[in-house]
């Protein structure tokens, strides 16, 4: 009985902590390459097909809006009613090495893509998932103490702030 009601509490709490909706603030981002545009659609479609996000202290389901502000990124997260429930800045400088050797893979990929064998191919995918997943990790320990991700989660908002920060 004891474990039938944890998992139904289990269940709730996976409902509610959980984004619904995801907004980029783009207005002064540069136009971006096609393939950062799927990226982002990409994405901020698999995050609303499930993630979870956990804002400390507070339940949701939640609204989040991330916009680039200098060296940070500005985290703005709302109830179901666009009720703002906290704002918080992340600085961007101790994800700057990754984001930059990330860019740098990625643009390599997309150009070996046109150009290079399937396991040329294969070989710098793997290196760019693995600067992926670092930042994903880094994401999450900055994260700490404000929202609590998962990996899938972090790695989709990791995503997006890349390509907040791209040009």
């Amino acid at each position: 009985m004891a474990e039938e009601q944890t998992g139904k509490a289990d269940e709730t709490a996976a409902r509610h902590n959980r984004l619904v909706k995801i907004e980029l603030d783009e207005a002064v981002t540069p136009r971006r390459s096609a393939e950062a545009e799927h990226e982002r659609a990409i994405a901020i479609y698999d995050l609303l097909e499930g993630n979870q996000f956990d804002l400390v202290g507070q339940t949701g389901p939640f609204h989040l809006y991330l916009r680039a502000e200098g060296r940070h990124i500005r985290f703005d997260v709302c109830n179901e009613s666009d009720v703002s429930l906290g704002q918080f800045f992340m600085a961007m400088g101790p994800l700057r090495r990754v984001m930059r050797d990330y860019f740098q893979v990625c643009d390599t990929y997309f150009d070996a893509i046109r150009t290079k064998s399937p396991s040329q191919i294969q070989t710098i995918d793997m290196g760019r998932r693995a600067l992926h997943n670092e930042g994903s990790e880094l994401l999450q320990a900055r994260l700490n103490g404000k929202v609590e991700t998962d990996f899938d989660t972090a790695r989709r908002l990791f995503t997006l702030i890349c390509v907040l920060q791209s040009k």
